[in-house]
């Protein structure tokens, strides 16, 4: 299965650019999503949904609000933005199951996180399936079906979010809440290729969740950007006197704007893990990708460090074979004692080994894990984060079911560590596999830093050139930052000072980088359709020049494409034609005149450098190919673009 969702994008730009301009298209809009939700073939998304009529009745009391309001943009910042949470979230009136049909009960009130969320505008769509009792990275662990991938119904979609992350990737919601114990907000994002952000703990209030490790448990996000996550992450922050492990940020965390302007190279210095705990488990694909996001950081400005990674992979040991288990058993043992017949069997067993744990074996647990924060803290002196897979590898349904426990545990080898250590983390798609399934990464840093991770984890996914989740729309051009983001300075750096010595700044007021901060104004765009794309071999010959992605477009009807060969590479050559053709798929990047004629020697013949006219009618510099060029080459056109050339070609797996 291979979900591509029709119709309007909805990432927030999209969507707020399209309600700016008319409030009334909030109602063709939610006539349009009403068609997609009920067009998705996965039903096990969802636990419960609103019912409809009480969507379009929350419409219309928004919209007329919106509208007698003379600050209705300032009111409403996610007006008519549509949204879903875990069912461990509560929502007043609706009913919170935790995936447990015994457990579940009738919500007296919604959660504080939700609630300030709908303060905003936002839309509630439904609650989504998750792994019973948040226990679990794999997303098979549930009454209410199993949520297939959306790229692969014979890969797992990743828990416990599992339903969070596929309803944004396949385009049912603009965004979603979930929760992250040991890696629950990162690792379906991974898997489902969107945004899952995890912020420190207590940031979000966890008043009205169901918990598992309570000292532990985060309310995280998913999004189509980076930016959108951001975004729901500052509209409902904020300390709440009725959750006992609310924080307030610091205030000189988030007292400036901080931004990482594309083509600007601002030098900082990111972790990866040492080469004997670079673990893949045997998965060389992910391997091969990790070390081009890698290649693509290293291309932004970024230096890599190896570090010693034994003190993260001993705290995330910590987690499932320590005491940590008690805490679960704190959570809901007493209900699944009580009830066990109707607790899935995985959920006891894992649930079990708390019971034989006791008061003395926390607290050695608790003195050894303060050890491990102090290394980790002595770690994150010298980088400004840690780079990791999201996910070492990732597992077909019938591999889970064989070794449920043993595969779970595999999956959280990147994540279980970060809320034990008091970290922050953004996991952002990286790339894609030959079968067509994400892979991504994860931006780990000290506490309150999200403003940091956000900002390069912007700039990181749109170098990508990958389309928003499961859908065929292109990630937006911008890079919205919020005026609230930290910023890597002698304040905020955990360390007293920022590793790399320069802070990363330049956003504007409004949180957007400003053209300004972008670089000169004469910066030239270049059209490339073949091995100079985004993840493509020849692609770092434009990010070590600087080049930013501006966007994925369309040629106007007139060329065609074919396949060229000689000794050592096969790539495409593209020939404009006065009558006939087709469009092409291309990307369009951004560098400066310098960088231009830097580039220019790279170019090799038959290929040259002339006119490509866009399908919006704009006409930038390109790669052509002279006609005698593709004399004897396979002409590819049909295909539509080298991407899906390749893709077609490739023999199955």
């Amino acid at each position: 299965m291979s979900v591509v969702s029709k119709g309007a994008s909805l990432d927030f730009r999209t969507l707020q650019s399209l309600f700016a301009s008319d409030t009334a298209n909030l109602f063709r809009f939610l006539e349009e999503l009403k068609k997609r939700l009920g067009d998705y073939p996965d039903s096990a998304v969802w636990i419960s949904r609103v019912p409809w009529e009480r969507v379009l009745a929350r419409a219309v009391a928004l919209e007329s609000s919106y509208r007698d309001n003379q600050d209705g943009p300032g009111r409403y910042p996610l007006f008519g933005i549509p949204f879903a949470v875990k069912d461990n979230i509560d929502v007043e009136g609706m009913e919170t199951t935790a995936a447990c049909p015994a457990f579940a009960y009738v919500a007296k009130a919604t959660a504080t996180a939700v609630a300030r969320l709908e303060a905003a505008g936002a839309i509630l769509i439904g609650k989504t399936n998750m792994d019973q009792f948040a226990t679990g990275l794999v997303g098979t662990r549930s009454p209410y079906g199993t949520v297939r991938n959306p790229f692969n119904a014979a890969y797992i979609a990743g828990g416990s979010s599992s339903g969070s992350a596929v309803a944004v990737a396949a385009g049912l919601v603009a965004f979603a809440l979930g929760t992250d114990t040991a890696g629950s907000g990162r690792v379906p994002a991974g898997f489902n290729n969107v945004v899952g952000l995890k912020p420190t703990r207590g940031v979000i209030s966890a008043h009205g969740v169901v918990p598992a490790c309570r000292s532990l448990d985060c309310v995280s996000v998913f999004a189509l950007t980076t930016g959108d996550a951001f975004k729901v992450l500052e509209l409902c922050r904020g300390t709440d006197s009725q959750d006992a492990f609310s924080r307030p940020v610091p205030w000189h965390r988030n007292a400036t704007a901080s931004a990482f302007a594309p083509g600007r190279k601002t030098r900082f210095h990111f972790g990866i893990p040492d080469a004997r705990h670079l673990e893949f488990f045997g998965d060389d694909e992910s391997a091969a990708l990790f070390r081009q996001a890698v290649d693509r950081m290293t291309a932004m400005g970024g230096v890599s460090l190896e570090i010693p990674f034994e003190p993260f992979a001993e705290a995330a040991r910590l987690l499932y074979q320590g005491a940590w288990l008690a805490e679960r058993q704190a959570a809901f043992g007493g209900f699944v004692d009580e009830n066990s017949g109707e607790v899935l069997p995985v959920i006891r067993e894992v649930m079990a080994r708390g019971k034989t744990l006791t008061a003395v074996d926390g607290f050695r647990a608790y003195y050894r894990l303060r050890e491990l924060r102090t290394q980790t803290e002595g770690l994150f002196k010298g980088m400004d984060f840690l780079l990791t897979p999201t996910a070492p590898t990732q597992y077909r349904f019938e591999e889970v079911e064989a070794d449920p426990i043993n595969l779970n545990t595999r999956l959280g080898y990147y994540t279980n560590f970060v809320n034990l250590l008091d970290l922050c983390a953004v996991a952002v798609p990286s790339g894609r596999k030959a079968n067509g399934l994400p892979f991504g990464v994860t931006l780990i840093a000290p506490a309150f830093q999200e403003g940091v991770i956000a900002s390069l984890g912007a700039v990181f996914h749109s170098a990508t050139g990958l389309t928003m989740g499961a859908t065929s729309n292109p990630i937006s051009k911008s890079f919205p930052v919020s005026s609230q983001a930290g910023v890597l300075s002698s304040e905020g750096s955990p360390s007293g000072a920022s590793p790399s010595g320069t802070a990363l700044s330049g956003a504007s007021p409004s949180g957007e980088v400003s053209p300004d901060s972008r670089g000169p104004a004469s910066l030239i765009r270049l059209a490339v359709a073949g091995l100079h794309l985004s993840g493509q071999p020849l692609n770092p010959q434009l990010l070590n020049l600087g080049a930013r992605l501006a966007g994925t477009f369309k040629t106007v009807p007139r060329y065609r494409l074919y396949a060229l060969e000689r000794p050592g590479r096969k790539f495409p050559g593209m020939v404009r034609q006065s009558e006939g053709g087709a469009a092409v798929v291309l990307e369009v990047w951004e560098l400066t005149p310098a960088a231009l004629g830097a580039f220019l020697e790279n170019v090799k013949e038959p290929l040259c450098i002339g006119t490509v006219e866009l399908e919006n009618g704009e006409k930038v510099k390109g790669f052509l190919c002279e006609p005698s060029g593709v004399d004897g080459a396979v002409e590819i056109t049909d295909y539509g673009g080298w991407r899906a050339y390749l893709a077609e070609s490739k023999p199955p797996s």
